[in-house]
């Protein structure tokens, strides 16, 4: 049986910059839309609730990374996987990958969830999360997103084996009918109940569980891998293995860059308020900027996972190339547009002037290294989507020991101060990306064998 649909692209043939382009679109614009409804709640909180409570919430933000930093890897190894077998027009194996997918995904969320909801107040205090109002919010508002961690799981799982198969398209509709579903419901639970800061969590949680309904929903009638026969639903012990040994680097990975978030968190805290709510909004900056880098960076993992299991090296390497023209053209337009628009940035998310006024000179420091920010982008994706899964762990620990070092070091300096915070963040970016670059270069990767 050929299951190749419409919903389908076989990257290994084509031209490169159109398969690259036509995929990171919907990528880009679905990410738009999931930051779009984050935006909104930070604007709910700030404007509808208190500084506070925005404060509150942006103290949850790098540990909610970390705990959805698990369900994401594996699901970004199980796409991995999927694109290497689907390259290779191995049928059989992409529909057991998409069977353990399962049993990976729930189980690891079922976990994290545990741990997140049972640690968060321990957790918080030690970040110095100020005690009172800010402290019992951040509690709350972490409990509840906890509790969301496993539709996040399950929508990350079936979004990935969707954008391995090449079809980035779907998934985008499944985030603009959350989004503009978890945005009513922000409105509804908070202005109009007054739910304070857990009527956000809350709407997040349920617009996450809609998107599990309807990705699942579209997945078994319209995509005929995921029609599973009974003894196709059995574990297959062999891809659950790679799984968690594709998966769990880029897992740690992604939970040690969090755990340098919330060191920087914590060095951030300690300067007060005002200092927590312009984080938190150059924080919201930084991740809407960054959607471009990750669209091309997800378009980037499934061509060059389909063509690594096809064996074409030189398509791998020319998706690279295109990949770093994209990223410098992008950012010839956002550095000029995000520096001359910083105070209707900021003073979009608060009124109060004192944080305006830090805000707009944050904004300022990081966007001029934007660039070095889209660089990690390109390598990493590149090199997660052919199996290295040791560029993983290396970009991780890069991360946290230039994060943790720089934000200590500078804060520290007289006449840089608090400002160092942000300084941290844009040397991290710099060195992480001439790290990551240098992995590719050494061409370690065309040596390797095939994961699958």
């Amino acid at each position: 049986m050929n299951s190749k649909t419409k919903n389908t692209v076989d990257m290994t043939q084509g031209n490169p910059t159109k398969h690259l382009l036509l995929f990171a679109l919907p990528l880009f614009i679905g990410n738009l839309f999931q930051q779009f409804y984050n935006l909104v709640d930070s604007v709910i909180v700030g404007k509808y609730i208190n500084a506070d409570a925005l404060a509150a919430t942006g103290s949850c933000g790098s540990l909610s990374f970390l705990f959805f930093s698990l369900s994401s890897g594996l699901a970004i190894g199980i796409g991995i996987i999927v694109a290497q077998y689907f390259g290779a027009g191995d049928e059989t194996k992409i529909k057991e990958a998409i069977s353990s997918s399962f049993y990976v995904l729930t189980g690891s969320a079922l976990v994290v969830t545990i741990i997140g909801v049972s640690l968060a107040r321990p957790i918080l205090r030690l970040l110095q999360t100020p005690e009172g109002p800010i402290l019992e919010q951040a509690v709350v508002y972490l409990r509840t997103t906890c509790c969301g961690i496993i539709f996040i799981a399950l929508y990350n799982g079936v979004s990935s084996v969707l954008r391995a198969l090449g079809d980035s398209k779907t998934p985008l509709v499944f985030l603009i009918i959350s989004s503009f579903f978890n945005v009513g419901m922000d409105l509804l639970l908070v202005i109009r109940f007054d739910m304070g800061v857990f009527g956000v969590a809350l709407a997040t949680v349920i617009a996450q569980a809609l998107s599990v309904v309807v990705s699942l929903v579209y997945a078994f009638s319209k995509v005929p891998y995921f029609r599973l026969s009974r003894s196709e639903l059995a574990p297959n012990r062999h891809i659950i293995i790679h799984s968690f040994n594709l998966g769990v680097p880029i897992a740690l990975q992604s939970s040690m860059i969090a755990i340098s978030l919330i060191v920087l968190q914590g060095v951030v805290n300690g300067f007060g308020h005002t200092a927590m709510s312009a984080y938190t909004i150059t924080s919201k900056v930084d991740v809407v900027v960054s959607m471009f880098y990750n669209a091309i960076s997800s378009a980037l993992t499934t061509y060059a996972g389909q063509n690594y299991g096809a064996r074409k090296h030189d398509r791998v390497k020319g998706g690279y190339r295109r990949g770093i023209l994209f990223v410098t053209i992008y950012n010839i337009i956002i550095i000029p547009v995000v520096f001359l628009l910083s105070r209707y940035i900021v003073s979009f998310f608060v009124n109060e002037q004192e944080v305006i006024d830090l805000g707009i000179k944050a904004v300022r420091i990081t966007c001029f290294m934007y660039l070095a920010l889209g660089l990690i982008y390109v390598p990493r994706g590149t090199l997660n989507g052919v199996g290295d899964a040791k560029f993983s762990l290396i970009n991780g620990v890069t991360e946290v020991a230039c994060r943790v070092v720089f934000s200590f070091a500078l804060t520290m300096i007289p006449f840089i101060g608090m400002m160092g915070i942000w300084y941290a963040t844009g040397l991290t970016w710099l060195t992480t990306a001439i790290i990551c670059n240098l992995r590719y270069f050494s061409g370690k990767w065309r040596k390797m064998e095939k994961t699958i």
